[in-house]
This record gives structure tokens, sequence and C-alpha cells, in this order.
């Protein structure tokens, strides 16, 4: 049971506990693998909410979704932590401007079969129709894909579609119909790409990716049978009707390579040191929902923040240090810095992802 927070003892980072989420597909073996099971395997479990204060949409599960840390040696709950110690768990300005909120969830996705043709919202259509401030853009980072699959995204519509013969092939399931107006898209190591709601995609079979995204669990899934698993009626377009989940799509066609210029992201450099580099891949140039960087290190890299953050190692091995306070990394860790950590220190040979909120204003 996650501890309570009952006096503060301040620490420089803060482990992530593995959370995994129900989910209507199927994966999840790859983190079996990096959390050490027995015999990894496939489930309804595919994906980690590796920071996250929001809850999860499974009905009958609840609550499900809300990340754990570790905390001298014992689970706690992010948001008891951020309850116990706001500002300097997430900064004084961030408080201010989005209150006792991260801002942005983060996961690792590890798809075993291709997932729903789907759609989430823009933020102006939860404003209008969902009493939500936030709608789900997404910022996907691939990490590698399983040996025997070629990996694939189908990433917005890239032949005109009629949207009343749209509307008919979902209310018909008819797969091939809907499939037409896509193309597959390949992808590799390394990809970076933003899909902004309203934006309609499926990400392929055997992908394992982060995935960062504005905090919410909104989602409009065009195919209702994934894996072998059929929706019910009210998860298909939470809790609305056929019309509400279609009102949400870009129907404007974009070639492959439009689709590439547009959505795939380039890296922008931020910061070179003699022991390793940092680039920009999302930021407010792109986008204003989230923050995230790669960070290549070959000897020490200094980092500095300025907001709270979360670090993702995606290859190699090293160590951390931060305000006398040292940990060793290897691929797949992830912690979790606080706002009060303004620097922190990586040394070795590793590449990772460092997560944080959107800036502020």
């Amino acid at each position: 049971m996650p501890a309570a927070i009952d006096a503060v003892l301040p620490c420089s980072f803060y482990p992530i506990l593995p959370n995994r989420v129900w989910r209507s597909y199927q994966g999840g073996r790859i983190l079996d693998e990096l959390n050490g099971a027995a015999e990894p395997a496939d489930s309804h479990f595919p994906e980690d909410w590796i920071l996250s204060d929001t809850f999860a949409v499974n009905p009958g599960r609840e609550p499900e979704g809300v990340s754990l840390l570790e905390r001298q040696g014992r689970p706690v709950r992010f948001t008891d932590l951020v309850a116990a110690e706001p500002e300097r768990i997430l900064g004084p300005e961030h408080c201010r401007t989005f209150g006792l909120r991260a801002g942005f969830l983060l996961k690792f996705l590890d798809s075993a079969v291709r997932l729903q043709l789907q759609c989430h919202p823009t933020a102006a259509f939860s404003r209008q129709h969902l009493n939500a401030n936030a709608g789900k853009t997404e910022g996907y980072v691939i990490l590698g894909h399983r040996p025997d699959v070629q990996p694939i995204l189908y990433l917005g519509f890239q032949h005109p579609v009629d949207p009343k013969e749209f509307r008919r092939a979902v209310a018909m399931q008819d797969r091939e119909a809907m499939l037409r107006g896509f193309e597959p898209i390949p992808v590799r190591r390394g990809d970076v790409f933003l899909v902004p709601g309203g934006l309609p995609h499926a990400i392929g079979a055997g992908i394992f990716m982060i995935e960062i995204m504005e905090p919410t669990d909104f989602v409009a899934r065009l195919e209702f049978e994934c894996g072998g698993y059929t929706l019910p009626e009210a998860a298909r377009f939470m809790g609305r009707g056929l019309d509400f989940g279609l009102s949400m799509l870009d129907f404007t066609p974009r070639s492959v390579a439009e689709i590439r210029e547009r959505f795939f992201l380039r890296p922008v450099p931020a910061d070179r040191q003699p022991g390793g580099e940092r680039q920009a891949l999302f930021h407010p140039g792109n986008t204003p929902c989230f923050r995230g960087d790669r960070l290549r290190v070959d000897g020490t890299l200094t980092v500095a923040t300025d907001s709270f953050a979360v670090l993702i190692v995606t290859g190699g091995e090293g160590r951390i240090e931060a305000d006398g306070e040292e940990r060793k990394l290897r691929y797949g860790d992830r912690l979790f810095l606080p706002f009060a950590t303004r620097s922190f220190q990586l040394r070795g040979r590793l590449e990772a992802f460092l997560a944080c909120p959107p800036a502020v204003p």
C-alpha cells in the first residue's frame, strides 16, 4: 500500500514504480521484461503510466492510473506527495498557473497488436463539449519494435474521404472501407512526432514507445474490436453517440510527405558540452502542451531545469548525481525530479528522455 505522507523528507529524485493500466488492446511483454517478470507475456496491461495524476477511464476498475513514486524505500502516490509539498515538488509558478496538477501525462506503450483507429479531441473541443480545459494532443518517441514486425503508423488521412461514407463504414464496422483513406507510414527507433487533437491515427503492432500527452483519457475509437476484445458501446465515443465521436475528426487529406514534414519533429540543439548534448524535441515552437528533450551522454552532462521533470533512460547505463544524492541508471529506469532539484549531472554512456510540463506563460 502507498505510504502516508507523515513528514517532509526531501529527496533530490524519486524512482518511479511500475504503474500498469488496463487497456482494451494487448501488449506489455517488453514492460514485463523491464520489470523483471519471471515469465514476460502480453496481456491487457500494455501501458505503464509513468507520470500521471489522471484516472484511467476503465469502468469497474477505479481508481487506476495515478503514479507511484518511491520515497525513502516506500511507495507513495504522486498526488499525495504533491499535496504535502506542492511548491517543492511542482514549483510556485507552476502551482499558480496549473494548480496542483502535473499538466501532462507520460507513458510507456508496448503494443502487441495494431491499435484501433481512433481520434482525440482538441483542447477547444474539450472546452466546448467535455467540460474540460485539456484535449489530448500526443507526442510519440519510438524506442524500438519487435523483431518480427515492420513498424508502421496510420496518421491522418492520405486520401480524400467522404464524411458520410466514412460514417457508414464506422457504423457498419467496414474496416476495409475505413482504411482506404490511410497509407501506412513506416517508423523506426528514434523517430519523434506530434499527433494533435483531431487527427485520426492508429499505432501499428509491435511498437514500443514513450507517449507524452495532455492529461486526459479522452478518445473516440472508430474500430470497436481489437485483438479479440470488443468494446462495449459506452466505451466507443466517451458515452456519446457516433456523430459526436466523428465530429472531432480532421478530414483534411495529407500525403505521407506532408505528414512527415508537418508532424515528424526534428531535434533542435539546446546545449552542447564536452561530455554530451541536449536536444529539444517537444518545445513551445511546436506545441504548447508539454516539453521533452533528448539527452545524450558520453562522459558527464550537467542538466539545468526550470521545472519539475521526469527522466527516462532510453539506452546505455550510467549514474545520476543531484544535491549530494547518487544512483545507478540502466535502460528503462525512470526518475521524478522535483522543482527543488534545479540541476543534476549524468555520467556514463547513456541516452535519456527528459519530460517537462508546459512552459509557464
